[in-house]
């Protein structure tokens, strides 16, 4: 029994060796990318983070209802004022994972477990709107229902809905907010447009609750980036498909997919056949 663990053991090694070579050279990839994007990065103070990205978390609050003061205390909790490797080379300020939803590159990091795959997005600006969306669920429901200039009640509701482990979570953001006078930027508003307001947020909530499992589910490589091993020259349309990840995931272009299985358009059905290599 022994002498048959052994070669399964180093199978094992060598996977993983392999695995984390992959990871690397992708991240390399990512990496080579931001820095030719922006060739004279310096790292953010904290006052300096607040200035260039306080204008979105407003944004963000007056659409939506999060304390401006709160997301921004997060982003500089979360990127270390923005100068985290996940947020300098993957423009990720809050640490969203990817999940099977996920169409966007990858950027590989160790933190629940070895490698753990978060998303990348062409700007800062991109992630912090990504975070008001991944705080539309049920689970953050009733904080919406909170006025948003309420920081307070936010800070302790995001650790009450499971947002963070840390049982010192809200005493972070409270302390960062009232250290850099972040409430200064949030902004109350009337009771008909909080009602407004509520009535919008809420709309989408619900709408996101029969997703939520998929939308928020981690995976450990989003399905534009998982490899498809098969020699049946067919792939029958799966839901969320469309021609452009199908093309992608086959390392065919639109216009090719599209001539191979006469399409005129791109509208495709679920349960279709296509024909998927050459």
């Amino acid at each position: 029994m022994k002498k048959l663990l052994i070669p399964i053991a180093i199978a094992i090694v060598f996977l993983a060796s392999c695995k984390s070579r992959k990871y690397h050279r992708n991240n390399k990839q990512i990496e080579s990318a931001a820095n030719k994007a922006n060739p004279n990065f310096t790292d953010f103070t904290t006052l300096s983070y607040i200035e260039a990205f306080k204008g979105v978390a407003i944004e963000e609050m007056n659409t939506y209802g999060i304390p401006a003061s709160i997301t921004l205390a997060q982003g500089i909790i979360e990127s270390g004022s923005g100068n985290s490797s996940l947020a300098k080379y993957a423009n990720n300020h809050f640490g969203i994972k990817c999940t099977s939803e996920w169409k966007g590159k990858a950027y590989y990091k160790d933190d629940d477990k070895s490698n753990d795959c978060f998303r990348v997005y062409k700007d800062a600006r991109e992630s912090y709107k990504d975070h008001s969306e991944f705080l539309k669920r049920k689970r953050y429901g009733a904080l919406f229902e909170l006025d948003k200039n309420d920081y307070v009640n936010w800070a302790k509701g995001l650790r009450q809905a499971g947002y963070a482990t840390n049982p010192k979570y809200p005493d972070m953001l409270i302390n960062t907010i009232e250290k850099y006078q972040l409430h200064q930027y949030d902004q109350p508003e009337s009771e008909p447009d909080k009602i407004k307001r509520e009535d919008r947020v809420f709309t989408q909530i619900n709408a996101n609750i029969p997703k939520e499992t998929k939308k928020f589910e981690p995976v450990e490589t989003p399905p534009s980036k998982q490899v498809i091993n098969t020699t049946d020259p067919n792939y029958i349309v799966q839901k969320g498909d469309t021609l452009y990840n199908i093309a992608k995931r086959f390392n065919m272009t639109v216009d090719d997919l599209k001539s191979l299985n006469n399409l005129t358009d791109e509208g495709i059905k679920i349960g279709q056949k296509l024909v998927v290599v050459k």
